[in-house]
């Protein structure tokens, strides 16, 4: 390709290449895959997925919701692009609740139904919870086969579709089973959004904050201007659809950062990740909670719990942990959750990631805005430290919805 760097091997070098069509991956140990980003995902004269598919078999899974809404544009879809008797579509339930081994092992049962061989294709077309359990079903069917992601949510788009990582809840532990699984597309449409609750913009929300925490300021500043992202009202004050330039910078940034941090880290050799903010605490207050409060939610109450604990180990200022607790609220995020926001199971979330991370903390909190640190050890977060935290979120009414 004329002017692209090539490395002594012929091929581009490792990292992420933004285009206007979205990203492309390139990790160190030579696995790629590609983001893409386009409107019309669904319209037939739209040939991106279709390309994708390239006449293989399909099966498709959906959630209810993108049934009701979309199915009928899918299946036109799938008609107009595929051959005929060689596409089907299941509808499957969602919610954490469903995230098991069965459901994977019922997609992998279906798709061995319809015939599905080492050449097809899973189609999932939904949120995080069908992208994760069809990719891991498609990780292990046959001991791997294509997979593609199309994004339906916010939560989606900017974190589970730009990622390799499937899995299923088990053994009273989020995501314990899973699997690095490239997909052979993941395709990305923000016209999907229009159509999302806002509670469900606001899970996305806490996602691209947490990449805004880490790594960009003025993603964080943005957002501070705009907290209503995605549910902004026209002037008559009815919900405002349109995917103007904030939207599209939001997006494409937080894609951006994810990727480009996880590309030199792809499999997760180094336990050490900084996009692990507010996935410490969360997975116990997602579980203990009986997954009352959705993941982007979790994720916010971590998200304010660590900078609680950065100020108090002097690790931030107050102005810091402050900005980041009033950003979340002012989305409508919950920072404090009573039922779980607990000195004993918090002190269990520790070391439960404790254990997981290879018996070392590496709990991620904010520095300043924009930048972080890791916490190694279980001793640098004393019982005090960790109480005072809790109950400087609960003091000031900072509550979940219930």
């Amino acid at each position: 390709m004329s002017g692209q760097v090539l490395d002594r091997v012929g091929h581009p070098p490792a990292g992420v290449r933004e285009d206007p069509g979205g990203f492309d991956l390139r990790a160190p140990d030579g696995v790629r895959y590609r983001v893409d980003v386009t409107t019309g995902a669904l319209d037939p004269h739209n040939a991106l997925l279709a390309g994708y598919l390239e006449g293989r078999r399909v099966v498709a899974f959906v959630s209810p919701t993108v049934d009701r809404l979309y199915g009928d544009r899918l299946r036109a879809y799938l008609d107009a692009h595929g051959r005929h008797g060689q596409w089907t579509l299941h509808v499957i339930p969602t919610g954490e609740h469903h995230k098991t081994l069965a459901a994977a092992e019922h997609v992998c049962a279906l798709a061995k139904a319809d015939g599905l061989d080492r050449h097809g294709v899973m189609l999932a077309v939904g949120g995080g919870i069908v992208a994760d359990v069809v990719g891991f079903a498609a990780s292990i069917y046959a001991r791997g086969i294509r997979y593609i992601k199309v994004n339906t949510t916010l939560v989606g788009q900017v974190d589970v579709g730009v990622g390799v990582k499937t899995g299923v809840n088990a053994l009273q532990t989020k995501n314990m089973f899973g699997a690095y699984h490239p997909a052979h597309a993941s395709v990305n449409d923000p016209a999907f959004l229009a159509t999302l609750p806002h509670r469900e913009i606001r899970c996305g929300l806490a996602e691209i904050v947490k990449m805004a925490v880490i790594l960009d300021g003025d993603l964080f500043r943005t957002l501070e201007r705009h907290p209503d992202a995605f549910r902004r009202l026209d002037d008559d004050g009815r919900p405002d659809h349109s995917h103007g330039e904030l939207e599209t910078y939001v997006l494409r940034t937080s894609m951006r950062l994810m990727m480009e941090e996880l590309c030199p880290n792809l499999q997760e050799h180094d336990l050490a990740r900084l996009v692990d903010f507010g996935h410490t605490f969360s997975p116990v207050v997602e579980t203990a909670g009986g997954h009352r409060l959705e993941h982007g939610e979790a994720v916010a109450v971590d998200m304010a719990l660590s900078a609680h604990l950065a100020r108090l180990l002097g690790l931030a200022d107050d102005e810091t942990c402050d900005r980041i607790v009033r950003l979340l609220r002012r989305i409508g995020l919950p920072v404090f959750d009573p039922g779980t926001c607990t000195p004993e199971l918090m002190t269990q979330a520790l070391r439960a990631s404790w254990q997981r991370r290879g018996r070392k903390l590496h709990l991620v909190v904010p520095t300043g805005i924009g930048k972080a640190a890791f916490v190694e050890e279980l001793e640098d977060v004393p019982g005090d430290v960790l109480t005072a935290a809790l109950e400087a979120l609960a003091a000031n009414g900072e509550r979940a919805d219930a």
